[in-house]
């Protein structure tokens, strides 16, 4: 385990024993922010409402690139993104963090594949094979969303790795 993955794990253990926001996002936190920002790991993640990556991880402003698309596939849009936070921002962490309960994982076990949403389905589709489970889906769809990245970002010495946010227990899961 890296020492950034060990921030994570610590900050939703922090969230975990909490009923408040513990991230920072104070005047003094914005102010020392306004000249750019350097986050320390990017977090690829479900752009359901329940999951909320800047409260699970106890994070403040300036602390997560945070990149959100249905079901946490990654297209063209979304590795751009994580490109620039590796690239210029020298962020030190990709997390692809999937959760229970997925929407877009349901809609690709129960074979909705049209359009619109079938762009996003059908990659889940392919990540999940023939499971059935959606537990097992979600991190399937997770690791094969890990699986790309670590293809893509070889040799930039950026650590790739998983998880599974429980959207009950709010614990995070890391997988791999």
């Amino acid at each position: 385990m890296n020492k950034i993955t060990e921030r994570l794990i610590e900050g939703n253990q922090k969230y975990l024993a909490t009923e408040a926001f513990a991230g920072d996002v104070s005047a003094k936190r914005r102010e020392s922010n306004k000249a750019g920002q350097k986050p320390y790991a990017v977090i690829v993640t479900c752009s359901d409402s329940r999951v909320i990556p800047e409260t699970v991880f106890s994070a403040g402003i300036g602390e997560l690139f945070v990149v959100r698309t249905a079901g946490n596939v990654i297209g063209e849009a979304e590795l751009a993104s994580i490109d620039y936070a590796v690239e210029h921002l020298k962020a030190g962490c990709v997390v692809v963090m999937g959760h229970t309960g997925c929407g877009a994982v349901k809609a690709a076990l129960s074979g909705e594949f049209e359009d619109p949403v079938g762009v996003i389905t059908r990659q889940i589709k392919k990540a999940i094979g023939n499971t059935t489970d959606p537990d097992k889906a979600c991190e399937l769809n997770v690791l094969q969303g890990v699986s790309f990245l670590k293809t893509v970002l070889d040799g930039t010495g950026v650590v790739v790795t998983g998880a599974v946010y429980d959207i009950v227990s709010g614990k995070v899961r890391f997988i791999s």
